[in-house]
């Protein structure tokens, strides 16, 4: 069985730094592709970052691109999500999703975690 969990979310204030992680089992980590997505309140899902399976390629939303940083540490099973200089609308709950593939082109997912919450505020 697929599990996702992630961790690492918090309250922070404006200007602040968190590190999410995603720790993978049920699956074997380095055969696919990894994304995060968030949700923000009364928002639609949006894709954040991704990074290919061995984690040689990585996209970022071009809106992020400057403050998110995705990695992945294949021998630990977990993936990460650095945000730097947090906004209020980072507010959302954060999930990581397993990909289908290697690669992250197709952005198609089969397995999704829980969620981390990230509540900026001052």
């Amino acid at each position: 069985e697929v599990q996702l969990v992630e961790s690492g979310g918090g309250l922070v204030q404006p200007g602040g730094s968190l590190r999410l992680s995603c720790v993978a089992s049920g699956f074997t980590f380095d055969n696919y592709a990894m994304s995060w997505v968030r949700q923000a309140p009364g928002k639609e899902q949006e894709w954040v970052s991704a990074i290919d399976a061995i984690g040689g390629t990585t996209y970022v939303a071009q809106t992020m691109k400057d403050r998110f940083t995705i990695s992945r540490d294949n021998a630990k099973k977990t993936l990460y999500l650095q945000i730097d200089s947090l906004k209020f609308e980072d507010t959302a709950v954060y999930r990581c999703a397993k990909g289908i593939y290697r690669d992250y082109y197709q952005n198609q997912h089969d397995s999704w975690g829980q969620g981390t919450r990230v509540t900026v505020s001052s």
